[in-house]
């Protein structure tokens, strides 16, 4: 009898149009995608945090997103979600090891990001570009979770 063994990296990407169902789709494909490779230990909090970076991609960029799933290896795991819109938020825009407070209890929103620092080990984000020539090329915003050496270090 033959065992197969599923690949320790591995990457998923998912275009998603601006739409308000995009946080949905892309909870159901991280779902999906972490219970098919074994990842279950990390899946709540990949989900909650996809979410987020989701719904702020369709409630500040007025294009389509795009999510990617990347596995590492040893257990890790990054989450980038790209959109149009060329503005860095805190805590991706801060520097290492600057925290962002906490939104106060009267604030509708405000609270996803904050999320992103309390349950990711490490994230980060790059502008692509907003000039004439970039062509509204947006930004990147990711972060990391899962096993391994950085495994609940804080940025």
């Amino acid at each position: 009898m033959v065992t197969v063994a599923l690949p320790d990296t591995w990457v998923y990407a998912l275009r998603l149009p601006h739409d308000p169902r995009a946080a949905r789709v892309a909870r159901t494909t991280v779902r999906a995608a972490l219970n098919g490779h074994g990842m279950a230990e990390v899946l709540d909090v990949v989900e909650l945090l996809t979410s987020e970076l989701v719904t702020n991609a369709y409630r500040h960029a007025k294009g389509p997103a795009s999510l990617r799933l990347t596995a590492l290896g040893e257990g890790r795991l990054r989450v980038g979600v790209w959109d149009s819109h060329p503005y860095i938020p805190a805590p991706f825009a801060r520097p290492p090891g600057d925290r962002v407070p906490p939104a106060s209890l009267d604030t509708v929103g405000g609270r996803g990001l904050f999320l992103v620092q309390e349950f990711a080990d490490v994230w980060g984000g790059w502008s692509l570009g907003d000039g004439l020539l970039d062509r509204g090329a947006g930004k990147l915003l990711w972060f990391e979770v899962g096993r391994g050496d950085r495994c609940g270090e804080k940025r």
